[in-house]
């Protein structure tokens, strides 16, 4: 919601009137020194919207305020313009409006345009976000990266490296809506305060690694050539695409990762394949690429990696993860009821890369049980037992 600067107004006032912490206020405005506010500048306050009131006889701001439960000041900052003395019966006039349930309803087959909306409509509420394109998939979707908070610890989260474990980047973006709600409403979360974890975490998540295989299983082929013939050939023919874990070109991008990609690659497909290709080095794929690129520049402390099925967590990799991370998974376990494993004969993923590049924890968290692409019956459950992790991973 944007307001206009008027005499003596000032960053804490805001926060005071609109009852949202302060520095959420400061970080939607990057753009704008509040030491120096300028009469008339444009201020974002997170957490709210503007609606429409249409005066009825009898009204005065403070009725409608009484009524409304707000503060007849913020009547004003909206209405920069109206004479609250003449009122006029009819006359249209803007309602702040506090934004207090969430945005993303995941619980549905959630394809890139699904993402896509809903991200829109949480910068726009949550002007805080930091929202960037760290690259494009095949086709050229964006890779969108959120980042939240101001703190020392860098966590970093992604979903739908593969493109039938879709049902992991609604998980995150419902709980990233989830976390934006209980901060600009000063709630708590299982008891545990938000606004201290903005202060200290800046997390930054990749909702949907590989944009192009999602909407392939959800939606089936695209139109184009030569994509649409390539994928069908990959595919023996079938139109069924509900087993396809790789990008658009029949790469498995989780097998891409130069870390032990050499002994990976003797195991798995030797061509274009719906799963388990590594493709012909590491890296080759932009999906992959602009994952490894981000983390190279990002200095992250922890990464966790959402798959799916299983209930297991993975955490090792050839001895080279630290003793911190076995102090994270145990808790991961604790709160989501998940089977912790330490290694496993499987290279050449991103936790696996992670972990030997930076001897920092890294977690592939797979969730839910069943036939990949889980239910979206499972959701609710699911969302529950990534709750606790997702809070862990930022508070330890």
């Amino acid at each position: 919601m944007n307001i206009r600067v008027r005499q003596g107004d000032s960053f804490w006032y805001y926060s005071q009137l609109f009852n949202i912490p302060l520095p959420l206020i400061v970080d939607s405005n990057l753009d704008v020194n509040p030491n120096a506010l300028q009469i008339g500048q444009i201020i974002r306050v997170p957490g709210y919207y503007v609606n429409f009131y249409t005066i009825q006889p009898g009204d005065t701001i403070w009725v409608i305020s009484n009524r409304l439960g707000f503060h007849p000041d913020m009547l004003q900052l909206v209405n920069p313009t109206l004479d609250p003395y003449f009122l006029q019966i009819g006359q249209r006039i803007n309602l702040p409006v506090r934004v207090e349930n969430p945005i993303v309803q995941g619980r549905r087959a959630y394809d890139y345009a699904s993402l896509t909306n809903d991200i829109n409509q949480l910068i726009e509420i949550y002007p805080f976000i930091v929202n960037r394109s760290i690259g494009r998939s095949v086709m050229g979707k964006n890779i969108t990266e959120l980042q939240i908070g101001q703190g020392a610890k860098k966590v970093h989260m992604n979903g739908s490296f593969h493109a039938h474990e879709w049902i992991t980047t609604p998980i995150l973006i419902q709980t990233v809506n989830e976390y934006l709600l209980a901060m600009t409403n000063r709630r708590t979360i299982r008891g545990l305060d938000m606004s201290t974890f903005y202060d200290s975490s800046l997390l930054s998540i990749v909702p949907m690694v590989n944009p192009d295989g999602v909407d392939l299983v959800i939606h089936g082929p695209p139109n184009s050539e030569p994509l649409r013939s390539n994928v069908l050939s990959i595919n023996n023919g079938s139109t069924d695409f509900s087993g396809w874990k790789a990008n658009i070109r029949g790469v498995d991008l989780n097998n891409q990762y130069p870390a032990l990609w050499e002994a990976e690659s003797q195991l798995k497909p030797s061509q274009p394949a719906p799963r388990d290709y590594p493709g012909e080095s590491p890296l080759t794929e932009p999906e992959a690429l602009a994952i490894a690129r981000l983390t190279r520049e990002s200095n992250f402390d922890r990464v966790l990696a959402y798959h799916t099925q299983g209930k297991v967590i993975y955490w090792g990799f050839q001895g080279l993860e630290p003793l911190e991370s076995k102090a994270l998974v145990n808790e991961f376990e604790r709160v989501s009821g998940y089977r912790s494993v330490r290694y496993v004969q499987s290279f050449a993923g991103y936790k696996d890369w992670f972990i030997q590049e930076y001897r920092k924890p890294g977690f592939t968290i797979e969730l839910g049980r069943g036939v990949n692409p889980l239910p979206v019956a499972q959701f609710d459950e699911i969302y529950q037992e990534n709750l606790g992790i997702f809070l862990a991973s930022l508070y330890m």
